[in-house]
């Protein structure tokens, strides 16, 4: 199938993979990535869904630069990834990739400003502090600073996640089942603060889901299978994902 590329607007790319590959070896060599190409436009809000298995998590590994691919090349902005030394692309990923994870990785004895801060820390930079509030405002935890993460609930974690994510106002921010472990009524509070807030950034953000409804919210979706891109919708709505899903023996 053709790469997928936005009607709505004409930026470069925010994130470019070009025939990816990623094979896991062993007795049985397990293909995970397949000859996967792509274009994600700057500003735009991409699901990625497919059966269990189909290599989700394994492609977001390599955009993000946490796994290596196989073969294949991956643009972040206009650096190829795959060129940078290993503490190289640590630095790139601390400065231009946001990372969500499903178990949000937060640090158990710093407050929540300080999980928050915590890249830019390793980074050696300091934020700018109008800039912090007005994240920690729009994600909702105005109040909470002070708190540790033994003392927020699932919700309020992730929204933690997510600012820390958006802080160093990276080129992508990848997110991998950000509301898998919340309830329905969170999950979607949570979704909706990552999309309003990253689109009101004009931040591009890329998330791995098993949710229709969570893809919903997105412009596109597309949909992996047996490791390779096999279909995509725009502006899709609940119950044509479902449809998709179950096409594809989800």
């Amino acid at each position: 199938m053709n790469s997928p590329t936005s009607t709505a607007t004409m930026a470069p790319p925010a994130v470019h993979l070009i025939d990816v590959h990623k094979t896991y070896p062993g007795a049985e060599p397990v293909h995970a990535v397949r000859g996967v190409s792509l274009a994600l436009p700057t500003g735009s809000f991409t699901a990625v869904m497919g059966p269990s298995g189909s290599g989700k998590s394994t492609l977001l590994s390599c955009a993000a630069g946490l796994d290596t691919p196989t073969s294949g090349r991956i643009l972040v902005g206009d650096r190829e990834i795959g060129s940078l030394s290993s503490d190289a692309l640590t630095r790139f990923r601390r400065e231009h990739v946001g990372f969500v994870f499903q178990s949000y990785n937060l640090i158990g004895h710093l407050t929540v400003i300080d999980n928050i801060r915590l890249p830019m820390v390793l980074a050696r930079r300091e934020p700018d502090p109008g800039w912090l509030a007005e994240l920690v405002a729009a994600v909702g935890l105005t109040g909470l600073e002070d708190r540790r993460p033994g003392e927020l609930s699932g919700g309020q974690a992730q929204r933690v996640a997510i600012a820390r994510a958006l802080l160093p106002r990276p080129t992508v921010v990848l997110a991998d089942e950000p509301t898998g472990a919340l309830d329905s009524r969170t999950g979607t509070q949570v979704l909706e603060v990552l999309r309003e807030t990253a689109r009101r950034l004009g931040q591009t953000v890329v998330v791995v889901t098993h949710d229709p409804r969570v893809a919903a919210a997105a412009d596109r979706v597309l949909f992996l299978a047996d490791g390779r891109l096999v279909d995509q919708l725009d502006q899709p709505t609940v119950e044509q994902i479902t449809a998709r899903m179950i096409a594809l023996g989800r």
